[in-house]
């Protein structure tokens, strides 16, 4: 009979464990995608220094995450993204030049949306947009188009590709 108690205790403290280890994943891949969101809006309104911190931030947020809290398919998509996520970032939070920021931020969105459809981890519903000028996309959470390759010059030059629901 203890035996039988025993094994019900854990199974339910295993149980937990990964209720907590979800939500930590979360927390920290929300925490990504809110410092690459500030990222795109700095680079709308043609700021390099807000883009630099906002990079800054997100660097740190990428190194946050955490392999032993992902799931095995999560952890096959970090390890294929997490790097190179982290290289744009930094090179966005090292440059001066906007040209040069969204040089990176062009692969930084391509790396990011295949991490957000990955994860399924996202909180808030997030838009695809697809500047055909640049033929690059980007992440959004407005469904208003705002484009972060050509700032204020083509503001609203692009469309929503897709919609990717909270989880």
């Amino acid at each position: 009979m203890k035996t039988v108690k025993y094994l019900i205790i854990a199974l339910l403290l295993s149980g937990m464990s990964a209720n907590a280890q979800t939500a930590t994943v979360n927390t920290s891949f929300n925490h990504v995608l809110k410092a690459y969101l500030g990222i795109k809006d700095a680079l709308v309104a043609d700021n390099s220094k807000l883009a630099n911190s906002n990079a800054k931030e997100f660097a740190a947020a990428v190194k946050e995450v955490g392999s032993n809290q992902l799931d095995a398919k999560q952890k096959t998509i970090w390890l294929a993204y997490g790097e190179k996520l982290r290289f744009d970032g930094e090179h966005i939070s090292e440059s001066d030049k906007l040209a040069h920021q969204r040089e990176h931020f062009t692969s930084l969105s391509k790396n990011m949306l295949a991490v957000v459809k990955a994860f399924k981890s996202n909180t808030m519903v997030i838009y695809a947009q697809y500047c055909p000028m640049k033929k690059a996309t980007w992440l959004s959470q407005t469904a208003a188009i705002h484009n972060p390759y050509y700032g204020k010059d083509m503001d609203d030059c692009g469309t929503t590709k897709e919609t990717i629901k909270a989880n």
